[in-house]
């Protein structure tokens, strides 16, 4: 599995009904499941970002086809970002010359 961080930003359609969040984050986790991807944490944030996911998928493309998912909702903006673990890294440095 690959580790990712998702960034989500509200659009004007999920910020009108953001009471239901918290709902639409669990069906996102169940749509998640069907493209592959391990929805496994989900933080409200405050600041320029409104939610940050901890993401683990199969591969890219099944990250790809959830993000294109998620955006046909039209409720949030995602960008992800790839995440290394130490051990990740450690095998990344020890690459370097």
């Amino acid at each position: 599995m690959v580790t990712y961080v998702g960034l989500m930003t509200f659009t004007d359609k999920g910020i009108q009904s953001v009471k239901d969040t918290t709902k639409r984050a669990a069906a996102a986790r169940e749509a998640a499941k069907k493209a592959g991807v391990n929805m496994r944490e989900i933080l409200w944030t405050m600041g320029e970002v409104d939610l940050v996911s901890i993401i683990e998928a199969e591969d890219e493309r099944a990250l790809a086809a959830f993000s294109l998912a998620t955006a046909i909702q039209g409720n949030v903006r995602f960008h992800s970002l790839r995440a290394y673990s130490a051990s990740e890294m450690d095998e990344i440095l020890a690459k370097l010359p």
